[in-house]
Order: C-alpha cells, then sequence, then structure tokens
C-alpha cells in the first residue's frame, strides 16, 4: 500500500492557496515538502497540522492506493 496526496493539490487548487504559501503557513521542512511532492508517507502529525490549517478532515486529503501487485 501507498499513499496519494491528490486530495490535497486539489483541495488548494478549490481553495486557491498557492503551494508556497500553503508551505510557508505551516513552516514545513523541505524534506517534508518533498515528501508530499513526490507521494512518500509523512507523520501523522504534520498530516494533522495540515488538516487544522485547511479545516478538514484527514481522508479529505490523502488516501491509501494500491501498489504492485
Amino acid at each position: 500500500m501507498g499513499i496519494s496526496y491528490k486530495k490535497l493539490w486539489m483541495l488548494l487548487i478549490e481553495r486557491d492557496i498557492k503551494k508556497s504559501t500553503f508551505r510557508q503557513e505551516l513552516n514545513l521542512a523541505s524534506g517534508t515538502w518533498t515528501k508530499l511532492n513526490k507521494g512518500e508517507e509523512v507523520s501523522l502529525s504534520i498530516l494533522l497540522r495540515i488538516c487544522g490549517y485547511l479545516n478538514c478532515d484527514i481522508g479529505d486529503i490523502c488516501e491509501a492506493v494500491r501498489t504492485g501487485n
């Protein structure tokens, strides 16, 4: 299983929030930002911080996706 942040990127577009503004306001480290952009796992605390900022549920920003077999 993997993770997809496609919902997060779509939500930012819907709310007209620029990625640069989003990253700055959440004070996301460059490594965390890279992981989000590459669809890699980030800590639950980061995901909850994003949810708090966007006032949404965790399922609104990411989803589990099957990989491989």
